[in-house]
């Protein structure tokens, strides 16, 4: 039956890919700080609808212990560090098409083990292999071949990835307690956070916000919290190279949906960037890739 999971983790990778329209469209009516508010809220509210069914799938009792110091204070921190990445994701977007967005958003999984040198972590060399194709790829895709100037748009995903993958560090820190509980707890973190921005960087237009619904309710409900249960489902008894690899098509999918949908295309400079990146991360997930309970997008 196992066919039956990949289908599931496609589908997951799949709303992934395609959220990247949703903020981008999402742009187009509220600002930054207004729409990573509201997908936090409905993000986190959506979770906590889903977690009777979340948790039947894992098999926890309703009623489970679990360190409740430890959660609030993960929540805390991946909250934090989720509300960081999500403003340089969606500011990045502004400012360049959904495929770019979705591979240099990618380069977060070569940079988890890389960044995990600093905490003790060991790196197995098929992973450098992968970071220098990845420099590469991404030298292809962000910087033009008359100038050594990286386009601000892509400067911001950079960073963006690099938060996601201190993010997937910080999950694996609190990985002893409830990964569903405290992604609800770090959803309604960086609303509150993005939440003080909009009031403070933004004015936020009711009409605007109407204007803006169905993506803000896709990247809510289906991105945050859909596309989190399918992985769940999904993974379970899985292969977890397999699971890897099928997720990792979100990439793919945000370049096909920002072609189909928003019209938007690569030159064949950027397209070589591109299957460079996504050659990278396959290669530096496979084989024994430590999986975390929690993918990024989150990171959508």
């Amino acid at each position: 039956m196992k066919w039956k999971n990949n289908l599931i983790l496609l589908l997951a990778a799949l709303i992934w890919g395609c959220a990247f329209v949703a903020q981008s469209e999402g742009t187009q009516h509220v600002g930054p700080w207004t729409f990573n508010c509201l997908r936090s809220f409905i993000g986190s509210a959506t979770l906590f609808l889903l977690m009777p069914l979340l948790d039947k799938v894992r098999n926890v009792k309703k009623n489970a212990g679990t360190d409740k110091k430890g959660l609030i204070l993960g929540g805390i921190a991946c909250g934090i560090v989720l509300a960081a990445g999500s403003m340089f994701q969606q500011i990045g977007i502004m400012q360049t098409t959904t495929g770019k967005a979705g591979f240099i958003t990618a380069l977060y999984v070569i940079l988890v083990p890389i960044l995990g040198l600093l905490i003790g972590h060991r790196t197995r060399l098929i992973v450098w292999i992968g970071a220098m194709i990845a420099l590469i790829g991404f030298y292809f895709l962000s910087f033009s071949g008359e100038s050594l100037s990286i386009q601000s748009g892509d400067f911001y995903l950079l960073i963006c990835a690099v938060l996601f993958a201190i993010h997937i560090l910080v999950i694996d820190h609190f990985s002893f307690v409830d990964g569903v509980r405290m992604s609800c707890i770090q959803f309604l973190v960086a609303g509150v956070i993005c939440m003080i921005g909009m009031f403070l960087f933004e004015k936020p237009d009711p009409a605007a916000i109407m204007d803006a619904a169905v993506p803000v309710l896709y990247a809510g409900c289906l991105s945050s919290g859909a596309g989190y249960t399918l992985q769940i489902i999904g993974q379970k008894d899985a292969d977890p190279a397999v699971a890897s690899m099928l997720l990792s098509l979100e990439s793919v999918f945000a370049a096909l949906s920002g072609f189909v949908l928003l019209h938007q295309t690569m030159s064949g400079r950027e397209i070589i960037g591109c299957a460079l990146i996504f050659s990278a991360v396959i290669i530096s997930q496979y084989p024994g890739k430590k999986q975390t309970e929690m993918k990024k997008e989150v990171s959508q």
